[in-house]
């Protein structure tokens, strides 16, 4: 990597544009970068960084995505800029960064923020013109990490050489020692591995024990299982012999419960037997108490038998007559429905003859029949009367009707006469209103016009008016704003200029004996300088710049604010002119008052024309209404004539119809009531005849009957009589008495039964007892059995699960024993690791070697061949060892610890350290050549000849074609080194001045 060019713009303390020409500086292999403190020195560097890797090292990025790095002195329209050019694995690229910018908005007030953006251009040899690769923050920070091999921290610690960190270096204990080696060379993949051993052995360790939890969780249910035969083994989960220890304790707990169960099953088969016989017993028992018990029962059934013989006799006779009887029962039922029928007929005759007159009252059927016909004849010949009379009711109706339309028409025709009478002066007054409300809507519509520019010439003068007296304010604000912002402007700089000239002070408050210091690395003080009276610290000129900031801020407000106002007033000036505003008000006052008038009277146009429409469309339904009430009236005329005539015709028929009836209808109603009373007496009559004769034939024949059946009077034979229900209850008895007698006189003719009863009675309560005891000791045989069973079956799937899982535990236990081992190798704690190094110690260790080898090949010229840099793998303390670094005097023969070197030896030796640092750290980054480097600081700590010899190792460099920037600020390195990059800083901020080797 070789740098070409470097462009800073507003960048740290540089507020304007400068420029870098490392070709130019690179020409003689060594050239310096040198100012006084605080000019900038650093920044040249971070320029280059931030170019590389869009950040600066160490808390210099602050916060707020680099918003920090822009200068404290650049103009505010001008924006933080670096550009980069270098050569890089045979490509020449070009970056370009912008960090984020906060400016003015170019419109409104307030500020926004810039995002920040990132080119990448390449250099065509061919074309000989630069090609744009990428916009893309991302890409481009991964093209170039890519190109160069490293990262920023550790571009940082090989280009950018830092002295004092490297003297830290070699004063560090091993563990600041593997912090900076692991940035360095990015151990982390080796640390990651010894956490993931220990990861895995902590994942593996928990498996086991939880699979042999598992095992003796199996194991205490199988002591569960076999009880206190079997004996579990003293031992907790992840201990060595568990599993076996359990397997065997569960063989001798299943060979005990095979035995258990053996003898369970001989002691089930005794039991089983003695309950058949007790069984065999209690059946024969329980037979010979049911016999016995059967003949007692049907002796006892016999006894009672012969006690009811008497009433089943009865019962039998009973019975007999009620057959007999049953054969005079159609005859008895005959006679009941004549009687019925009979005293039905009467009745309904003496009701029907209590209607009629008293003459007619004792008249046979025939008389009364010949009245009801005479009467018929008579209501039949009322017939056309009863027309009559309907016709002349709706005769009566129809002429009301007439008189009823007649009074209406004449209504219509006096309504119409009057409102026609007023017509002429109805239709001129409407017509009037339409007219007046069609000019003034015209008038509306001019004024109207007229109306909006009057109204926007008075706004705008009121505006004018107001913006005259805003535009003289606004400009006296501004002036106050802009004396205010010079003033604190002018105190900001006093108080800088003052704390520049007592920095010294400053940067003495920090100095400790034994200290390097920041500015020479000298680490005595003899005479520090002392802060004086009226001494201005950074916080009092960070203040002050803080209110000239905003000062300005106000400043820039109220410039802004005026052009706004100067503007307004303006625009309103073109719009009103020179009119007074209260001229412009009463003209438009006044048109507003003629408009208004103007559409308050054409707003009634509508409703004019509307009732107008309305008048005109009425008289015309009057008109109309008039005339047909006419023709009407003139129709019904000779209608009237026609009813009046045929009304007489018809009352002079009725009249002779009605006789002394109120009317034809009531003297027909007269003869129908007449006509069916007569009816129905005569119809009653004839059936109270009849029903008399067939009551007199029935009686006949049940006295026939009831002679040929048996009884003296037909009264006998309805008392024999049974009905359904007692017929059927006296049957059941019966029936139930000769079942009864002949259930018992089969049980008394059984042979078993008599047999039986001949026997002494039964002893069933001892043989139920013996059969109990019996059954008792087989359930509990049987019940023993079961658990000897279920025990051994426990005992054998238990087994079997701890076995499986055994087995599957066995590759667990072997990967576990071999993580263990690796995890205690890597972490230093295993026995095999004599020196107790971790796995990146040991990896970091072997780059501490390459690098105190590389370093040693430049501290030997350095120091004239007398010291040399040499790795050592001893403990320091009860830490662990493998990061030690020593130093072999040549003149003693000694090795020592680096923290016994002087001030000037502690430097080139951490120069060496660096340089080899920088080699190393190349080859493992890909190889990429460095040409470009930079050491800073910590030259001014040597002697002469030790300066001499320290720049020969440098110059000698460019013998590989590199070149060395020294940052430093010791006037001897003016005089030796001719190629100079001088940072001068000032009140306006830093300016770079370039010097070649020539």
């Amino acid at each position: 990597m070789r740098l070409h060019r470097l462009d800073i713009t507003a960048f740290g303390p540089f507020g304007a544009s400068q420029s870098v020409d490392f070709d130019d500086l690179s020409a003689a292999g060594l050239f310096l970068l040198h100012g006084p403190t605080g000019a900038g020195k650093t920044s040249v560097l971070d320029a280059v960084c931030y170019a590389l890797y869009g950040s600066v090292p160490g808390a210099r990025q602050g916060s707020g995505q680099g918003m920090t790095l822009r200068s404290d002195h650049a103009a505010p329209g001008t924006r933080t800029e670096v550009r980069l050019e270098l050569t890089v694995a045979g490509r020449r690229l070009e970056i370009t960064r912008q960090p984020p910018w906060e400016r003015l908005k170019l419109r409104g007030k307030g500020t926004t923020v810039d995002k920040a953006q990132t080119w990448l251009r390449e250099y065509d040899p061919t074309t000989r013109a630069w090609k744009d690769l990428s916009r893309s923050h991302q890409e481009i920070g991964e093209e170039i990490t890519q190109l160069l091999g490293m990262s920023r921290e550790q571009f940082c610690q090989v280009v950018l050489l830092p002295q004092g960190d490297f003297a830290r270096f070699l004063r560090a204990d091993a563990e600041a020692r593997g912090k900076l080696l692991g940035r360095l060379f990015d151990t982390r993949r080796f640390a990651e591995v010894e956490k993931r051993l220990a990861e895995r052995r902590r994942a593996t360790e928990a498996q086991v024990r939880e699979g042999d939890a598992a095992l003796l969780a199996d194991a205490h249910r199988m002591q569960q299982a076999a009880g206190d035969t079997m004996e579990l083994p003293e031992l907790a989960p992840g201990e060595p012999g568990l599993a076996e220890a359990v397997l065997e304790a569960a063989a001798v707990a299943r060979a005990t419960a095979r035995e258990l169960l053996t003898i369970a099953d001989r002691r089930l088969t005794a039991a089983e037997s003695a309950r058949a016989a007790t069984g065999r017993e209690l059946a024969d028992a329980r037979e010979l108490d049911r016999l016995q018990r059967r003949f007692a029962e049907a002796r006892e059934r016999a006894a009672r038998l012969a006690e009811r013989s008497d009433a089943h006799r009865a019962a039998q006779e009973r019975m007999e007559r009620a057959r007999k009887a049953e054969s005079v029962a159609p005859a008895l039922e005959l006679r009941d429905a004549a009687d019925s029928e009979h005293r039905r007929a009467a009745a309904a005759e003496a009701r029907a003859r209590a209607l009629l007159p008293q003459a007619l009252a004792d008249a046979g059927a025939a008389p009364l029949a010949a009245a009801a016909r005479r009467a018929a004849e008579e209501l039949g010949g009322l017939e056309s009367a009863r027309r009559a009379e309907r016709r002349l009711a709706a005769l009566v109706e129809e002429r009301a009707g007439l008189d009823r339309q007649e009074r209406a028409d004449e209504e219509v025709r006096q309504e119409a006469e009057t409102w026609l009478a007023d017509w002429e002066t109805v239709r001129t007054g409407l017509q009037s209103r339409v007219d007046s409300a069609q000019e003034a809507a015209t008038r509306a519509e001019q004024l109207a016009v007229q109306r909006d520019p009057a109204r926007r010439r008075l706004t705008a003068a009121r505006q004018r008016d107001r913006l005259t007296d805003d535009t003289e304010a606004a400009r006296q604000r501004a002036l106050a704003a802009a004396e205010d912002a010079v003033e604190a402007r002018a105190h900001w700089l006093d108080l800088k200029e003052q704390r520049l000239h007592g920095i010294a002070a400053e940067l003495a408050a920090n100095l400790t004996d034994g200290t390097p210091c920041a500015v020479c690395g000298a680490t005595q003080h003899p005479a520090p300088a002392r802060k004086t009276a009226g001494h201005v610290d950074r916080e009092a000129e960070e203040r002050a710049l803080t209110a000239y900031q905003t000062a300005d801020e106000l400043r820039a407000q109220a410039e802004r604010h005026l052009g706004t106002v100067r503007e307004a007033l303006a625009a309103a000036t073109a719009e009103a002119g020179d009119t007074p505003t209260a001229q412009l008000a009463e003209a438009a006052e006044e048109l507003d008052g003629a408009y208004t008038r103007a559409r308050a009277t054409a707003s009634g146009l509508h409703a004019a024309q509307e009732e107008l429409r309305r008048a005109e469309g009425e008289r015309e339904q009057r008109v109309a209404a008039q005339q047909q009430a006419a023709v009407r009236s003139a129709s019904r005329v000779a209608g009237r004539d026609r009813l009046e005539r045929e009304q007489a015709l018809l009352e002079e028929e009725l009249t002779l119809a009605r006789g002394t009836a109120e009317s034809v209808t009531a003297r027909a109603a007269q003869l129908e009531r007449r006509a069916a009373l007569l009816t129905d007496a005569a119809d009653t009559a004839r059936a109270a005849e009849d029903t008399a004769q067939r009551l007199k034939d029935a009686d006949a024949r049940l006295a026939d009957a009831a002679f040929r059946a048996g009884f003296d009077t037909p009264a006998d034979a309805a008392a024999a009589l049974l009905d359904d229900t007692a017929h059927r209850e006296l049957q059941r008895r019966l029936d139930a008495w000769q079942t009864e007698d002949a259930a018992v006189r089969a049980v008394l003719a059984e042979a078993d039964t008599a047999d039986a009863a001949r026997r002494p009675p039964a002893d069933l309560t001892a043989a139920e007892q013996a059969a109990a005891d019996a059954d008792r000791r087989l359930r509990e045989a049987s019940s023993a059995r079961d658990a000897a069973d279920r025990c051994r079956a426990e005992l054998d799937r238990l087994s079997a699960h701890a076995t499986t899982s055994v087995r599957r535990l066995a590759p667990l236990r072997e990967e576990y024993t071999r993580v263990v081992r690796l995890a205690s190798l890597a972490a230093g704690t295993s026995a095999d690791n004599e020196r107790r190094m971790r796995l990146e110690s040991y990896v970091l260790a072997a780059r501490l070697e390459q690098v105190a080898a590389a370093a040693t090949a430049r501290l030997l010229r350095m120091s004239t061949g007398r010291y040399t840099l040499v790795h050592s793998d001893d403990r320091s303390g009860r830490g662990r060892s493998g990061l030690g670094l020593h130093v072999v005097d040549a003149w003693t023969g000694r090795e020592r610890d680096t923290a016994t070197l002087s001030g000037g030896e502690t430097f080139f030796a951490s120069l060496a350290l660096a340089l080899g640092l920088a080699d190393v750290v190349t080859d493992e980054a890909g190889g990429v050549r460095l040409d470009t480097l930079f050491i800073d600081e910590g030259f001014g700590s040597l002697d002469d000849q030790t300066l001499d010899e320290v720049l020969d190792v440098l110059d000698a460099l460019r013998e590989r074609d590199r070149s060395v920037g020294i940052v430093s600020h010791v006037p001897d390195l003016r005089r030796r080194i001719h190629a100079q990059l001088e940072v001068v800083k000032g009140r306006s901020g830093s300016v770079l001045r370039q010097r070649g080797a020539g």
